[in-house]
C-alpha cells in the first residue's frame, strides 16, 4: 500500500483531525514503517501453527453481585457541581452535525 498525502487526509478526515504538512511528512514515514512491518510479518511460514485466542490459559472468576451499600438519590447528588433535583447535568460533548 502507497503511503501518500491522499491517504493521510482521508485518515484525518475520517478521524476528524488536521495535520500541518510537517506532521503529515512524519505519520507518512511511521505509517509506512508500520507497514513495511506488517508486510514482513506477512512472510513468515505460520503453517500449522494454532491461532491465538488468548494470551494465557487463565479464567475469570465471577462472583455474584450483592448490593452492600446503597447511596440515596439525595446524597448521591450533593457533591455535583450542576442537577435539576433528579439527575447530573453535564455539558454537551457531542455534536449531532445533523444539527448544523
Amino acid at each position: 500500500m502507497k503511503v501518500d498525502n491522499k491517504l493521510i487526509d482521508k485518515l484525518a478526515r475520517l478521524s476528524k483531525l488536521e495535520f500541518d504538512d510537517e506532521s503529515k511528512e512524519s505519520i507518512k514515514k511511521d505509517l509506512s514503517r508500520m507497514l513495511d512491518f506488517v508486510d514482513q510479518l506477512n512472510e513468515l511460514d505460520t503453517e500449522g501453527v494454532e491461532p491465538l485466542i488468548h494470551v494465557n490459559e487463565e479464567t475469570n472468576k465471577y462472583r455474584e453481585d450483592e448490593v452492600t451499600e446503597k447511596l440515596e438519590q439525595k446524597e448521591a447528588l450533593k457533591n455535583a457541581p450542576e442537577h435539576d433535583g433528579f439527575y447530573f447535568k453535564v455539558p454537551k460533548v457531542v455534536e449531532n452535525p445533523d444539527d448544523k
